[in-house]
């Protein structure tokens, strides 16, 4: 069998970010920055965006949420990923036999990718934790297999997407991220790929992987749809500062013939409005909020033929009014 992991069914994903330029779309500063985002992408400027601060307010323990099952994540050395610079993050793409169970449905793994700051600031992280940034933070994607063939089909249904994201911060070297990082130098510039052997997705994570908010929110680049189910797990996961520095200098936005290369750096997002959500968590730690509904006037996302939409605490389900 072929054992380059890269399925046609994202082939979308990279032509909608195959750009002339990295600030023709996805620059994060100024005045064609994410602020300029939802002139494009409507979805960007909705409700329901990530990333979002965790701060006690919002929190609330559920005693029914368990901890992920994880399928096929240990991949052997004889396959093989495909690593690529699509102009805004690293991106490695994952075996179709890798899934998640214990969450509404099955989600099968598609890629996984980082952000980052830059080296001299490194607070990369896109969520934060009490206004906290952490160095950098890795999302590995997953999408709906029960419900949609692949994830073009999924991303931008409200069930589509669910998304394991960690926090990393300074510590000891990692020799598990570091069987990703060797190959940057392969993946300098925008569309280069290089094959990464096989190895245990899951090294990647941190050892409590029962300790996690949840929350249901969008992906963090346009076209921002939110149609996400994010599980941030609480403790972060340590790299070196020498890693870190090569996350934040080895890549670049252009093509390798740009005669003015740019920096692959700062490609986090702003934390968002958090519009009336809770942040489900699985751990006793925060201030624990009642169960409550908050109804709010449905704008066109996800109930596109409904009146009313209200994101109920008590079961974790975005429910929507029909039209009369």
């Amino acid at each position: 069998r072929d054992n380059t992991i890269m399925r046609g069914s994202e082939a979308l994903w990279l032509a909608v970010l195959r750009l002339d330029k990295c600030v023709s779309l996805l620059i994060y500063t100024g005045p064609d920055g994410e602020k300029a985002w939802p002139k494009k992408y409507p979805f960007c400027g909705g409700v329901f965006q990530s990333p979002i601060d965790f701060h006690k307010d919002i929190l609330q323990y559920d005693s029914n949420l368990l901890p992920l099952e994880f399928i096929g994540y240990n991949v052997p050395s004889t396959d093989q990923f495909t690593l690529t610079n699509n102009g805004h993050s690293v991106k490695m793409y994952l075996s179709p036999t890798m899934c998640i169970r214990n969450l509404p449905f099955e989600y099968t793994a598609s890629q996984l990718h980082l952000h980052w700051g830059n080296r001299n600031k490194s607070e990369g992280s896109e969520h934060t934790v009490s206004g906290k940034h952490f160095a950098a933070e890795l999302h590995v994607v997953h999408y709906n297999s029960e419900k949609y063939p692949d994830i073009t089909a999924a991303m931008d249904k409200v069930d589509g997407l669910a998304v394991l994201a960690v926090l990393l911060e300074i510590g000891p070297f990692n020799p598990s991220y570091e069987k990703i990082f060797r190959h940057f130098r392969n993946v300098k510039y925008k569309d280069q790929m290089v094959q990464v052997p096989g190895f245990n997705i899951q090294e990647l994570l941190p050892d409590r992987l029962d300790e996690y908010y949840r929350y249901e929110g969008s992906l963090t680049t346009p076209p921002c749809y939110p149609s996400v189910l994010w599980t941030v797990f609480r403790h972060p996961v340590k790299i070196s500062q020498e890693q870190l520095l090569a996350l934040e200098t080895a890549m670049y936005c252009t093509e390798s013939d740009d005669p003015e290369p740019l920096e692959m750096v700062d490609n986090f997002r702003n934390v968002q409005e958090f519009h009336e959500r809770l942040v489900f968590i699985s751990f006793r730690e925060g201030k624990l909020y009642e169960s409550v509904s908050v109804s709010i006037k449905c704008l066109s996302w996800p109930c596109l033929t409904s009146d009313i939409c209200w994101f109920s605490a008590i079961s974790g389900l975005f429910l929507c009014r029909p039209h009369i």
